[in-house]
This record gives structure tokens, sequence and C-alpha cells, in this order.
């Protein structure tokens, strides 16, 4: 499709969006035979279809993969072989996958055309949301995001995360949109250095802080990390602003060329009304202080996200409605939101057919989520095309690409809510395969996070928060047993005055998680004697923060940072953990199990 054809802002973004949502077999057919008219001669390709462009061929020959089986292809092109193994357009960039939901990072294939589909998608959001909260293009908006040092592979492309190749781009640079007038100066965005680039952020953030509409980050951790962040150095930002001086520990040139740019003269009484906020002993509603006109804070609060929720809503004191836009991943820009703010339960994004080729493998419609596994073979014949998904169905999504990925597994589990026009909209669930398990126990990270949320409530009535959680099983005991590991905030007392004196409280949210799991867990715990009593590990404040750090450290981005759920298979995170556990408790009692 020609880029210049993607190129839809205001009213006409959305006729275009009503359009294509209007014909999705059209559309969808549409693309999957202009994908396999360009691409017949990959190598990739060649091997099934013999240079076939039939559309019946595909579905029949093409298998069903997961990263394992294009990994050899992609390694050979980052080596400095033809993108032609793929790709019949040459692949200008490696997007790196986060590799906090499911394992290590991958990279996948990307083509200068994956731009302009991504932008479409981008230019789709503010007309939406301007339906339901006009006026926004009369102020800023407070997005906090972060670009991640790029790597090169041998053959000298680049490798970084979509997000960094977005803000590099000139889609992103040449914005003129009144709705894209961010507080964060560009350079400060793009500078990696993650410390200097929240720090420069946050200051012109606070420096416009009567003329903020709009709050947000990708997701909602990299959002809370900003709050962390400000409630430390909150007196450093008030004197930059009050001396009207940058302070000397950024030394990023462009961050401090930019920043100057906006520090002009020194500002006391701005400086006193941020300084009488951020003094207060609570830091309820905090965002609405801070922020008087913001509308809304934007952020992915689906899936593993969800658990933040009661945070930001603390941080806001419920008066700003959480808004999730888009789906997305570094495969493939996928959907948006049709009713941005509707609450973070209830979201479902609306599949754009023109964004890429979209096949489904059924999951049931009972919660049984996880039919196949990574080296399992699905079945050809037995996926489903975008427009005939079913109401209450759960599937797993399978994607074809201009750039080179065929019928690819990305491991996203989603559920049908509805649609728009001829369009299915999805609820995410979770990832596939994120998942503990000792004997014939499988639980998932949707069956995690129902549990954590169950068990939660119980800290309420000590106004303690649980802030962040993840997993693991441990295996090195007869039976092995799951083990939580929690970060928890009090109100009213110590966290170690809580775990002293209230052992029973942490008890019963071991139970109560327990109990929450499905019958497979409880009778391997109760019946079958196969699972031990679950344990919560409580850690100290600020060890997820670490956390983050050492992912970092070790390659991930700040802009696709999320929590992972289960961390067995990552020693370092499992040391970092333990090393700031502050108390641990069992469940001291078998969860009920009827036969």
């Amino acid at each position: 499709m020609d880029g210049k054809r993607l190129e839809y802002k205001g009213e006409e973004a959305l006729k275009e969006l009503e359009r294509l949502t209007s014909k999705v077999d059209e559309v969808q057919e549409s693309i999957l035979k202009d994908i396999l008219k360009r691409n017949k001669e990959t190598v990739y390709l060649k091997k099934f279809m013999v240079g076939s462009t039939n559309v019946s061929a595909f579905k029949c020959l093409v298998p069903v993969v997961t990263y394992s089986s294009i990994h050899p292809y992609i390694q050979r092109i980052s080596n400095g072989e033809d993108s032609s193994l793929l790709s019949s357009h040459p692949i200008t960039e490696f997007l790196c996958s986060s590799g906090t939901s499911g394992g290590e990072p991958k990279l996948m294939p990307s083509i200068a055309e994956d731009l302009d589909r991504r932008t479409f998608l981008y230019n789709l959001i503010m007309p939406i949301i301007n339906q339901y909260v006009p006026g926004l293009d009369g102020g800023k908006a407070m997005y906090l995001y972060f670009a991640k040092a790029e790597q090169s592979t041998p053959s000298g492309l680049p490798a970084r995360p979509v997000l960094t190749s977005y803000y590099k781009s000139k889609h992103f640079k040449c914005r003129s949109d009144p709705f894209n007038d961010f507080t964060s100066p560009d350079q400060t965005i793009l500078c990696t250095d993650s410390r200097q680039s929240m720090y420069c952020q946050l200051l012109p953030g606070l420096l416009h802080r009567h003329r903020v509409l709009r709050l947000g980050a990708i997701f909602a951790s990299a959002f809370l990390r900003a709050i962390n962040f400000l409630e430390r150095n909150w007196v450093q930002l008030c004197n930059d602003i009050r001396l009207g001086q940058l302070d000397p520990s950024i030394t990023d040139p462009g961050c401090r060329l930019a920043i100057l740019d906006v520090l002009t003269s020194p500002n006391p009484v701005l400086a006193d009304q941020i300084e009488a906020i951020c003094r207060r002993k609570s830091w309820k509603g905090v965002l609405c202080q801070l922020w008087p006109r913001a509308k809304y804070v934007e952020a992915v609060v689906t899936g593993s996200m969800a658990q933040y929720i009661p945070t930001l809503d603390f941080y806001s004191a419920g008066k700003l409605p959480l808004v999730c836009t888009m789906y997305a991943s570094s495969e493939c820009y996928l959907g948006v939101n049709l009713n941005p703010l509707c609450d973070p339960a209830d979201v479902a994004y609306t599949i754009l057919p023109n964004l890429g080729y979209f096949e489904f493998i059924p999951l049931g419609n009972n919660g049984s989520l996880f039919a196949y596994k990574d080296d399992e073979e699905v079945e050809r014949d037995k996926l489903v095309n975008l427009a005939h998904v079913r109401i209450g169905c759960y599937y797993e999504i399978v994607v074809t690409t201009f750039a080179g990925l065929y019928r690819y597994r990305i491991g996203d589990v989603l559920q049908v809510t509805g649609f728009h026009n001829k369009a299915p909209q999805f609820r995410f669930v979770c990832r596939r395969n994120v998942v503990l398990s000792i004997d014939n126990d499988k639980t998932s990270e949707e069956d995690l996070h129902k549990s954590v949320t169950m068990a939660k409530k119980l800290l309420e009535p000590y106004e303690a928060l649980l802030v962040e959680y993840t997993s693991c099983t441990a295996t090195s005991t007869i039976p092995g047993h799951y083990i939580m590991f929690w970060e928890i905030v009090t109100h009213t007392s110590s966290l170690n005055e809580l775990t002293q004196l209230e052992t029973h409280l942490f008890e019963d949210c071991c139970m109560a998680i327990e109990e929450s799991l499905d019958y497979v867990y409880r009778r391997c715990r109760t019946f079958d004697r196969s699972v031990g009593p679950l344990e919560i590990r409580v850690v100290e404040p600020g060890t997820f923060e670490l956390l983050m750090d050492l992912c970092i450290n070790q390659g991930g981005s700040i802009n696709q940072y999320k929590t992972p759920r289960c961390i067995n298979s990552n020693t370092s995170a499992l040391d970092l953990l333990n090393s700031r556990v502050c108390a641990s408790f069992f469940s001291p009692r078998d969860p009920t199990w009827i036969p």
C-alpha cells in the first residue's frame, strides 16, 4: 500500500477508519495478496510456495511459526546476507522486543514503509480522543518518552526498540500537529542516559504545569517510575526553577541546550508552589495538584499493567481517567481503542485491517488458553480470519507482514468482545507463554493477576498498598511451590512493623491467592501433594525499581519495560529480589478442593 495513502489526519482519519472497518474481508485479502505478490521470490516463501501468489496455497502450505523458526533467517541478514531471504524490500533495521514478557529479546525485521503504517495508527489517536475530550490542542502534553541506545548488527543495520526507531524518524521529528505539543524537548527524549532524560523531561513538565492537559507514558510502569523519581528529586528540581539554573549533574549537551531554552529566568513563585505540594506527607492526588488542568493519564494499563491501576488512582485521587489508546508490538502495530475513556477493565482494541494480515488460533470459549506450546505444530487449516472470529472466544493472534514475518505467533492471547462495523474488538488477556507450573498445574498470567487482585484487598484495612509483584517456582525442594515477591507501601506504619505484627495477614494473603487459583492447582496442592504451600516474600521498598534498572542495564528499554510476572529463568533478577527480602510467609493450610 502506498505510504502516501496512510497520511490521514483529523476528520479524514476518522472517515478512513470507518471505511477500513466496514470492509475488513476485502482489505485483508488485498493486504495478503499484496504481501505475496511483493515477496513471492523471497527465499522463505519460495521454500513453501515455489513462487505462487495464491492465497489458498499460502494458507495450506505456509506453516504457523514461532521465533525459533525465523531466527536463522534474521541471523543471516544481520550478518550481511541479502534482505531477500525474507523481504523483497530492503530491511532497514531490526526492532528489538522488550524481552520482559516471555524471555530473551528478539529481533524483528522492519522496512522503510513500516514507519508509514505506524504513523497512520498514531494519527488516529487524537481524532478519536478529541471526540470525548475536546480542546486538547489548546495546551501541552507531559508525555514521558525514552529512547534506548541502539546497537548495530554485523552488517551495519541498526537494532533498536520500535519506539526509539519512531522517535528518531522524520515522522516524529517533523510533526506539526498541535496535538503533539509535548513539554519534553526532543533532545531530552533522545537522551539515552535514563536519569538525565527523566530529570530533563520532568523539569519542563513542572515549568509548564498550568498548560499541561495530558499526562502519560507508554506503559504505566514507566509513568510510575517518573512519579517515584519526582518524589526523590523534587527538591533539586525546585531549586533549578527557583534559581533559573540547570543542576550541574546534567551533563548531556543536548539536554542542557534544550532545557536552557525553557529555563530562561528564576521563578521563585513557581518553585514555592511546587514545593508546597511536594512537601505534603501524603502524595494522594498529587497529579491533580501539580497539573491542575490535566484531563487524563495515558498509559497501557491492560494485561500485566493492570497491577498499577490502584497506584495510579492513588496519585490522582481517582480523578483522572486512565486511557489506553493503542495495541502494538515490535512485530506489528495492530489496533486502537475506540472508547478511550472506558474503564480499564473494559478496554478493547479494534484491529485495523490495513496494518498487516491477521489470523487467529482458536483457543475455545471456556478459558482454556494454552492449547499450543511453542514447539507444538499448529494445524494450518484451523486458523480463523480476522472478520470471522466469534464474540466471547479466545484466540492467539498470528501476523503476516510486509517486512518478512509469515504466519508468526506473537504470543498474545486475546478475547473477542464485540465488533465495530465488521472489525472485531479484542480484550488483551495475557502473554501465552508466561506461566507458573510445577506438576500438572499451569497458571497463566491472567490467573496470577486475578488471584493477586483478590489477595491484596486484605491489605486495605491496614492502609497498605501492593505496588508491584512478580513470581517464580521453587523446585529445589520436594514438592516445589510458588513464590510471590511483593513490594508494599504503608501509609500509617512502617513496613517492618506490619510484617512483624501481622503474620496472620500475610498468611491470609497466601491463602487468598491459592483459593483463587484454578481447580488443577488446588488439586495438586491438596490431593496429589505435588505442589507445596505458596510463599509470599515481602521485599524492601524500591526493590522493583532496582529490578527495572537491572533489566535496563542488561539491554532493556524504559519505554518497553514491563515487570516480568514470572522470573524463573532470570538468575540475576532472582538474586536481586532474594537479597532484599525482609519477611517471608507461607500458606498455613490447604486450599479448598472439591473432587
